[in-house]
C-alpha cells in the first residue's frame, strides 16, 4: 500500500518539475520575441510620419 503511495506521489512530483521547466522556458522564448519585436519598432520609429 504504501509503495503505490509513494509512487504515485512522486510521479506527480515529477510531472510538476516538468510543468515549471516548460513554462520557464515558454517565458523566456516569449520574452525575448518581445525584446526582438521592441527593438525591431524602434528602428523603424525614423520612417514614422506625423
Amino acid at each position: 500500500m504504501n509503495e503505490k503511495i509513494y509512487n504515485s506521489l512522486s510521479g506527480i512530483g515529477a510531472a510538476g518539475i516538468v510543468t515549471g521547466i516548460i513554462c520557464i522556458v515558454i517565458g523566456i522564448t516569449v520574452g525575448i520575441i518581445s525584446i526582438i519585436s521592441g527593438a525591431h519598432a524602434l528602428g523603424l520609429k525614423r520612417h514614422i510620419i506625423f
